[in-house]
């Protein structure tokens, strides 16, 4: 492995593990129905079942960023996700959207770094459909 191949990996590792830690502890502080979550998607307006639903995409995008194979699929619904945050923020529930902001740019570093394994997995199946 080459030496900026190498280094792009450890970066890359070490934001899908911080960023699977935050996204567990938001995604369940939600789930679990946190007050401050409570209130912040009261204010929303979309219902409690928005609340479920972002926690559970929070948790499901969190544990696909652990798992190599499916990394960039969990960066890029992390992303979306984070999108949904930024607009919320600046919308919706005032305040400061910076850390949201935070976590879409480095969801997007993921999936871009993790993009390759993408054509990987797609270039494996080709060959075994027309084996």
């Amino acid at each position: 492995m080459k030496k900026e191949n190498r280094a792009l990996n450890i970066v890359l590792w070490v934001l899908q593990l911080l960023g699977a830690a935050m996204f567990l502890m938001a995604g369940s502080s939600k789930l679990t129905g946190n007050q401050q979550m409570v209130q912040a998607f009261e204010m929303i307006g979309l219902g409690q079942w928005f609340r479920v639903l972002t926690g559970a995409l929070e948790v499901i995008g969190a544990v696909l960023l652990l798992v190599p194979q499916t990394a960039f699929f969990g960066a890029l619904l992390l992303a979306i996700v984070m999108v949904g945050a930024v607009i919320a923020h600046l919308f919706v529930l005032g305040g400061s959207p910076a850390m949201a902001v935070i976590l879409l740019l480095a969801m997007a570093i993921i999936a871009w770094g993790r993009r390759g394994r993408i054509s990987a997995l797609y270039a494996g199946r080709d060959k075994e459909v027309t084996a």
